[in-house]
């Protein structure tokens, strides 16, 4: 063993990122070839961004993920938020109502208005959108199981305004394999959740040409703890099947591409998030030439939505949150994004207040307005580290992708468990590393502190359970009974002859038929999906 000679540097240790890619010390040159990958703004492969003029043409959409309560303690917050500069809203749903539940369930019991809005009825969604023009507003609904009776029932009020249906414009995430990989919010088996996925890419191609039917969500994948990388190959991956079914259906890829959407998690590690939304770009604009054959340059764009990772905010020193949510909004614009959600800083221990929403939105407000990074398009491209980091990414996930099609796609990966033990995995390392301090979290493994103050939080009352329940059960009792059975019961033949399900779900909501009666005329049909319990 050769002796330390006197002044000699000891060598340092190898380095990573969270995700496990390797980082050298230093950077000394561009990646070769670097020109033909990156290419331009607003041209294929998108790696510099969807647009020639990004954030200088027009900053991201700040859309502030909202809702809790009864529909009209959401609408006042929709206001709130709107008045203080928000560009969009974007509504939050309670477990029952994503999970096709009236609110009178008693399944429902102890979750009415939790974690979201509960919406059961189409008197429910004209309170929610009571004074809100919604021709005029850029609406997100995150919304998976149910998301076709929610958009079914946001277009009948929009109906009643009056509204050009051609006009509206917004998303229903209505991403049902991610459930199955990561989120567990799911109700009927994958194929029949494929089915009523695949009903409301169709039914927008034709009537809602500027909704966006379906966001591909990796936001959910990566909360469940899986790496930078896994989050965009499996995303993609889900996108692919969704692209394959709709093409079957009979669409054109050209009629409906351009309206195919995304969702991903800003994590802590910045410049690999930066480089993630890249390599992103370049993967889905390849696939969408190369293997699906798009003419239109808006086919192989990826837009997409971002919001800052719940999974980081701690409840410990929750002020240190602010400090995570800002420079995970800077990645996320960094990284090209469309629009952007940021978390309030006590959403580790509870719903957001007024006050820390204010203060989230602020948080976007001053990066778009005051940090100087809108003034030009893609400013870290041609970092010797961010154009490195993102040709790793691209690698790793064209592998992941090749190993998916040779389990036979997605939904054989997800039914035999694989991509579930994939995120798992990933998931244990983490947490084990923060638990032997090996990753550093500020405030709970490193620079801790034994007392804290308290932090005022928002509370949701018991009694809303009761409210909603006597409320829906007033609904069923003033509507015309007979026309909501027969509105069901053609639902029900709709569903069984296998067509799309889009019509017959809003002549149903028309019709005063609730969420869960609509969803347990589906589940009379498809069955339910029993939950995966590999190790």
């Amino acid at each position: 063993m050769s002796e330390k000679k006197p002044g000699e540097k000891k060598p340092l240790p190898p380095a990573e990122t969270i995700s496990g890619l390797p980082v050298d010390l230093l950077y000394s040159k561009a990646p070769e070839g670097l020109d033909d990958r990156l290419g331009k703004p607003g041209e294929y492969p998108f790696t510099r961004g969807v647009q020639p003029d990004m954030y200088r043409g027009r900053l991201w959409t700040m859309r502030q993920y909202a809702g809790f309560g009864s529909a009209r303690e959401s609408n006042e917050r929709y206001k709130f938020l709107l008045s203080r500069g928000q560009t969009g809203l974007s509504v939050a749903f309670d477990l029952p109502t994503q999970l096709g539940l009236d609110p009178d369930s008693p399944r429902s019991k102890g979750e009415v208005g939790k974690v979201g809005v509960s919406i059961a009825s189409l008197a429910d969604m004209r309170v929610l959108t009571a004074g809100i023009t919604l021709e005029q507003v850029s609406t997100s609904m995150t919304i998976n199981a149910t998301a076709g009776i929610l958009l079914s029932l946001y277009v009948a009020v929009a109906k009643e305004q009056g509204a050009n249906l051609a006009e509206l414009q917004g998303t229903v995430q209505n991403d049902l394999l991610k459930e199955f990989a990561a989120r567990g919010n799911y109700i009927y088996p994958p194929k029949s959740s494929l089915k009523l996925t695949t009903d409301v890419i169709e039914y927008c191609a034709r009537e809602l040409p500027k909704w966006n039917p379906i966001s591909i969500s990796g936001y959910h994948i990566r909360e469940a703890g899986s790496t930078a990388v896994q989050e965009v190959a499996f995303t993609i991956a889900n996108g692919i099947c969704y692209v394959e079914t709709a093409l079957k259906r009979g669409l054109a890829i050209d009629e409906f591409a351009p309206r195919l959407s995304f969702f991903w998690n800003v994590h802590n590690e910045f410049l690999e998030e930066v480089a993630k939304f890249r390599a992103a770009r370049r993967v889905w604009a390849k696939l969408l030439k190369e293997r699906f054959k798009a003419q239109k340059s808006q086919s192989m764009r990826l837009r997409f939505h971002a919001q800052t990772a719940g999974s980081t905010l701690t409840a410990q020193q929750p002020e240190n949150n602010i400090v995570r949510v800002s420079y995970q909004a800077m990645a996320a614009v960094l990284g090209g994004c469309q629009s952007l959600h940021t978390n309030g800083f006590d959403e580790a221990l509870a719903l957001p207040t007024e006050k820390s929403a204010r203060l989230a939105l602020r948080t976007q407000q001053v990066i778009g307005y005051e940090t100087g990074v809108t003034k030009t398009v893609d400013p870290l491209a041609g970092s010797f580290f961010v154009e490195s980091l993102t040709d790793e990414l691209e690698k790793r996930v064209w592998a992941y992708l090749e190993t998916i099609e040779k389990k036979g796609g997605v939904v054989p990966c997800i039914e035999s468990g694989y991509l579930q033990s994939e995120i798992s995995a990933s998931a244990y390392r983490q947490q084990r590393d923060i638990e032997s301090g090996a990753l550093a979290v500020v405030g709970v493994n490193k620079f801790s502190e034994a007392n804290q103050e308290k932090t005022p939080l928002m509370r949701i009352p018991e009694k809303l359970g009761q409210v909603r329940s006597e409320e829906v059960a007033a609904w069923r009792a003033q509507r015309d009974g007979q026309a909501a059975c027969r509105a069901l019961g053609e639902l029900e033949k709709t569903v069984r002859e296998d067509r799309n399900s889009m019509p017959a779900i809003l002549a149903s909501v028309e019709a005063g038929c609730t969420l869960g009666e609509i969803s347990d005329t589906f589940r009379r049909v498809f069955g339910v999906q029993v939950e995966w319990t590999g190790v």
